[in-house]
């Protein structure tokens, strides 16, 4: 078998140990004696992120805490952020949250660290650092962001940007599985939800760099994603499904780093910008019909994948069935975990689609990985079948 030419990069450290933000100090020392903490008020409020900053400061950090971070963090945010690095005079940059607080603290580390122009960092290998040393904890089992050279930020008009280089990459990710005990259920299912999205398009990516390991990292995933994610929100104490939940995360967040997402991330991303919609929801609310819409060129790959996450789909039916039965699954799966079925449910009017296709042609750095090319009337389409 030939194997094509790929390149995979990943955080070069990661810990898993549920209890270990606890002892973060034994793990950060790296960050040095300066360290800003960034995430948000509801994480701080919740008590989350004392005990880790409790340990930093009784091993002599001095923590300056930025807890100004909000969903869909916008350009100013990371200005702010990055000034107040500066201010604090960090020696590292810790985040500890969900995804917003992760993209955040990425581009806080690179701006501080280098003074670099964000206009010159948008897009793909753009970003050319230094940054300031970087540890992420993830609080949500969904981004993946601990293990991706990817931060999204809302810019003008509402439309999400990107940068995309392996510059950013945290230095470290911690992984502690007691941190995502609290997680609400609607946030436990919409953040899993996006981690199989992240799989899914990982493994079925047209990309060039869609490599094996990714591919053996997306079924991991799915894997681990689909036999706990009901648990996780039935039962958010459960601490195997929390944990499951996490590593999946990462995995998919491995994946999708290296072999990249497509049209559902695409077409998600004006519902998260332009209503926001919570990023994982937005995901959900597509991906049945882009995976409908994809089946013609990629019904074999989905076939591959179903029953990694129903095993009951692995029963010899043809191609075509088993991928269109697995985005009837991923449907009636969504309406299981408790997640809105339709746009209409989340406040967006049948007016509103257009603009949304339109919005969604911009994000070209995702469509040209989907396995089959889409238009703008496309878009609509979708949207429609959507609404």
């Amino acid at each position: 078998m030939s194997i094509a030419p790929f390149s995979f990069n990943t955080t070069p450290k990661i810990v898993f140990a549920a209890g270990s933000a606890a002892n973060i100090a034994e793990h950060t020392a790296f960050l040095g004696n300066e360290v800003v903490v960034i995430t948000d008020k509801g994480l701080v409020a919740a008590g989350i992120v004392a005990p880790a900053i409790d340990h930093l400061t009784k091993a002599g950090v001095t923590v300056s805490v930025f807890d100004d971070v909000v969903a869909d963090p916008p350009r100013e945010q990371i200005m702010k952020s990055a000034a107040f690095c500066r201010e604090c005079g960090a020696t590292g940059v810790l985040a500890i949250g969900g995804g917003s607080s992760m993209d955040v603290a990425k581009l806080a580390a690179l701006v501080a660290g280098s003074g670099e122009d964000l206009d010159d960092a948008w897009g793909i290998g753009n970003a050319k650092g230094p940054r300031l040393p970087l540890a992420l904890v993830p609080t949500t089992a969904g981004t993946g962001s601990e293990v991706t050279p990817i931060s999204i930020i809302t810019v003008e008009d509402d439309e999400k940007r990107g940068v995309v280089s392996p510059v950013i990459l945290p230095d470290m990710a911690l992984l502690d599985p007691e941190l995502t005990l609290g997680l609400p259920a609607h946030v436990t299912a919409a953040t899993g939800v996006d981690a199989m999205v992240h799989a899914i398009e990982a493994y079925a990516s047209k990309s060039a760099n869609n490599n094996p390991v990714s591919r053996a990292l997306a079924v991991e995933a799915l894997r681990l994603i689909g036999a706990n994610i009901e648990k996780a929100v039935e039962n958010g104490s459960d601490i195997d499904a929390r944990s499951a939940m996490l590593l999946g995360s990462m995995l998919a967040g491995q994946a999708f780093a290296n072999s990249p997402v497509a049209a559902v991330h695409a077409l998600a991303y004006p519902i998260g910008g332009r209503f926001h919609v919570p990023h994982g929801l937005s995901n959900a609310l597509v991906l049945p019909h882009v995976l409908r819409f994809n089946a013609p060129a990629a019904a074999p790959v989905y076939a591959e994948l179903a029953p990694h996450v129903f095993p009951h789909l692995a029963d010899g039916n043809a191609v075509q069935d088993t991928a269109a039965r697995f985005a009837e699954e991923l449907a009636a799966l969504n309406i299981r975990v408790g997640l809105q079925s339709g746009l209409r449910e989340v406040g967006i009017g049948e007016n509103d689609l257009a603009m949304m296709a339109n919005d969604a042609m911009k994000q070209t750095r995702l469509l040209v990985n989907n396995p089959r090319d889409l238009t703008e009337a496309d878009a609509l389409a979708i949207y429609r079948a959507a609404y």
